[in-house]
């Protein structure tokens, strides 16, 4: 069954909006979410009609284009999906969506060798175990590091959307240290990615100062299009070349120098903590390595990660933090025996 664009962003849209169970969702506002998609995707204004969003909700319940969504309707006016798990981008594929990946793949693969396409030698590779696994319905055979029940992941397509476009966004946006939620109107530059989790890089119209947000906090987004997008050449590379993690502080990059065992130096010869990282001796016992970071917090979550394995030779700030952190750890351990 032939389905037309407009109707696969509508079905898209329902979808997102769906997962997000912290907003109820009336018709009424599926319809606007509708509309604001597609004048996203056309840039023009599309009449989404009462009926065209209640077809394409028969539709996404029906087994007609596999996704069988369990839509149902609470309180005689607000729709969700019972399973809160539920997308239709988990959907299994279907012989010809595997049959279409499967050549996608074996035409990448004659690029791969291309200076081009150098960095998408992983990508082509995993794509390429997930047509194999659902080919052969084994296993896969690449194990990725994913936490499935990670929040805010249905932001990402609306985030990219705005940088791309350069739209200002309504952000609702709850810190764990706040009591209630705030509405930010923010200027999105950038997404990054740091150890599973994703955050959205960019500056609030109040404050000049660029500010990271963690997606798993956001509680909704919406679009803005009264304020004017602040264009800036923002260069996230530039913006991270001293930094490991997503904090930034207004302190100089310095130099941290560390002792590793020589158990652990292999790994950490083999993965560095940064770009930076240079090896300044060996000795019988372990490998002293120096990196040129500013001190934050997941530089220290990384050293304490290593425990007893290593110690942070300076600077002295460092070392002391580092030392007090660990006499800390020690008092709880002793404490509770």
């Amino acid at each position: 069954m032939s389905v037309n664009k407009n109707a696969l962003i509508r079905y898209k849209t329902i979808d997102k909006c769906l997962q997000n169970r912290y907003r109820k969702w009336t018709l009424e506002s599926l319809i606007s979410s509708c509309s604001d998609a597609l004048y996203e995707y056309e840039g023009r204004e599309i009449n989404v009609s009462k009926r065209t969003v209640q077809l394409d909700i028969q539709m996404m319940r029906s087994d007609k284009l596999g996704y069988n969504a369990p839509i149902v309707v609470y309180d005689k006016k607000f729709y969700k999906y019972e399973d809160e798990n539920f997308s239709i981008t988990n959907i299994p594929l279907n012989k010809n969506d595997i049959n279409v990946l499967s050549e996608t793949v074996e035409m990448l693969k004659q690029f791969k060798d291309f200076s081009l396409f150098s960095e998408l030698g992983g990508i082509i590779q995993r794509l390429e175990d997930k047509v194999y696994s659902e080919k052969t319905q084994q296993s896969s055979i690449i194990h990725l590091d994913k936490n499935e029940k990670l929040k805010g992941l249905e932001f990402l397509d609306v985030l990219y959307q705005a940088i791309l476009k350069k739209i200002v966004i309504k952000l609702t946006y709850q810190s764990f240290k706040a009591e209630t939620p705030s509405v930010i109107s923010f200027h999105p530059y950038i997404l990054k990615e740091f150890n599973n989790r994703w955050f959205l890089v960019g500056r609030s119209s109040k404050y000049k100062q660029i500010v990271t947000f963690a997606l798993d906090r956001i509680i909704d987004i919406d679009y803005n299009t009264s304020i004017e997008y602040i264009l800036e050449n923002f260069n996230g590379d530039k913006y991270y070349k001293d930094v490991i993690g997503v904090t930034v502080t207004n302190k100089r990059a310095e130099r941290i120098q560390f002792w590793v065992d020589k158990k652990n130096a292999p790994y950490v010869e083999t993965k560095p903590f940064h770009k930076s990282q240079r090896i300044i001796e060996k000795k019988d016992d372990g490998v002293i390595f120096n990196i040129f970071v500013k001190i934050n917090f997941e530089l220290e979550r990384i050293i304490l990660g290593f425990g007893d394995s290593i110690e942070v030779i300076k600077p002295k700030n460092l070392r002391d933090r580092i030392h007090t952190k660990l006499q800390n750890a020690n008092k709880l351990y002793k404490k509770r025996n």
